[in-house]
């Protein structure tokens, strides 16, 4: 697995950081955030998976009951064993799945992976810009915070459904693009 390269920022003047303490304490926050990271929870429980879902909708149906009435005792005892229901229901799914998790890369490594892995003469003529064959099993590797090899990765591309592997794969290129700025008016 890759391991991202953390370069040392610059520091700025100790007089500048001085007159202006919120930039300082800003500038340490910024210079301290983890890349984004995700999660890819895989669950082969079909029985687990539908009685979440029921579990939800039973839960949501009796706090619409309590929204609608406050004041009705029994909505309200309705909402606490739907509530519990639900726990129950997602413990049980929770232990049924397969949680894999993956971390954004540095920009720099990324961009390298993207250069080493150029598109085939086919890819680039269906608007390519990289080789998906051979960079996706490296770039799953690379991202998983769960130790996937590469030859893991490409063992589990080539031998899931293609729906599943397309979520494998989506996943590690969409923590890429993970994003958690808000652009707001000021």
């Amino acid at each position: 697995m890759t391991t991202a390269r953390k370069t040392a920022a610059p520091k700025p003047p100790a007089a500048a950081l001085a007159a202006d303490a919120h930039w300082a304490a800003t500038r340490e926050r910024l210079l301290n955030r983890t890349r984004p990271t995700v999660r890819l929870t895989i669950c082969d429980d079909h029985d687990a998976k539908e009685a979440l879902a029921e579990a939800h909708f039973v839960r949501q149906r009796a706090q619409a009951a309590v929204d609608r009435d406050s004041e009705d005792e029994a909505a309200k005892a309705t909402l606490g064993e739907a509530a519990a229901g639900l726990a129950q229901a997602q413990a049980a799914f929770d232990k049924a799945s397969i949680v894999l998790r993956f971390q954004a890369l540095d920009r720099k490594t990324y961009k390298e992976f993207l250069a080493a892995h150029p598109p085939t003469e086919d890819q680039a003529e269906d608007g390519y810009a990289f080789n998906l064959d051979t960079l996706g099993p490296v770039l799953i590797a690379a991202s998983s915070r769960d130790g996937i090899s590469e030859e893991d990765a490409a063992q589990f591309l080539d031998d899931w459904s293609q729906a599943e592997a397309e979520a494998l794969l989506n996943t590690a290129f969409g923590v890429q693009r993970e994003d958690r700025m808000d652009l707001g008016k000021g």
